[in-house]
């Protein structure tokens, strides 16, 4: 029996989003919900225009300034932007400011890209820019859009969830091969085993786990992403591109 609000259960989310997975509407409601999600890609597409080749950090945002997790993000973002990447993260606290925290204190560039939430989200204090989002699928886009890498330090189900789908989009051929850093050996000990499981039941190719690497050192970090993306992709410095006011768009 499905519950609802008479037998006890209050669905969650906006009346708006209820209505949404309710099923089929009109074709002005669902003409309504499509240029909503075309402002949104607008938006942060002319917002994050000039924020350069990134590299994207994901983790939970739980961890508290004094954790262990935090501080390695920390030394993560700061190395990152000594690299001459943008530090791009979800926005909000715990890893995600650490991250963006070492990049500004670095002296190089650091993005969010911010999930409107009804609670635990709300955007650092270490960000040069950030975008507001109010769909995942869209904010997950242009994570991935001007990345170059990823890095993925623990965290809960939304890291899983930006792990999985960047190594989907890089095993279908969708992305090109970016390196992808899966950071806490002991933290993901189960998860590896899992993966490993699955290469033995043949789910999962003989190369896939050569997908990402698994480590517990910054330094081994960013060597992997100095080979596979600066080496990897040949990337040099560019000239400034001028920003167009008309445009919405800011250096």
């Amino acid at each position: 029996m499905y519950m609802t609000e008479e037998n006890g259960f209050s669905p969650q989310g906006s009346k708006e989003e209820r209505e949404f997975l309710e099923g089929p509407h009109s074709r002005w409601k669902e003409l309504k919900f499509l240029f909503h999600v075309f402002y949104e890609f607008i938006y942060g597409i002319r917002k994050l225009h000039f924020i350069g080749p990134c590299i994207t950090i994901f983790g939970s945002a739980r961890f508290k300034e004094d954790h262990p997790y935090y501080q390695t993000a920390r030394k993560i973002g700061e190395a990152v932007a000594q690299l001459g990447f943008t530090v791009i993260t979800g926005g909000g606290p715990g890893i995600m400011e650490a991250a963006n925290r070492g990049a500004k204190e670095a002296g190089g560039r650091s993005v969010g890209c911010n999930i409107i939430l009804p609670h635990e989200q709300y955007p650092n204090r270490y960000l040069d820019k950030w975008v507001d989002f109010d769909y995942f699928f869209v904010r997950k886009t242009l994570l991935s859009k001007y990345s170059y890498g990823f890095v993925v330090l623990p965290g809960g189900y939304g890291t899983l969830d930006e792990f999985f789908e960047a190594l989907t989009l890089i095993q279908t051929g969708k992305f090109q091969k970016f390196p992808i850093v899966l950071f806490g050996t002991a933290y993901y000990a189960n998860l590896y085993a899992h993966m490993k499981h699955l290469l033995d039941e043949q789910t999962i190719g003989p190369h896939d786990l050569e997908l990402f690497l698994l480590t517990d050192s910054v330094e081994d970090t960013i060597a992997h992403i100095r080979k596979y993306a600066i080496e990897g992709f040949g990337l040099k410095k560019k000239k400034k591109i001028k920003a167009f006011g008309i445009l919405g768009e800011k250096s």
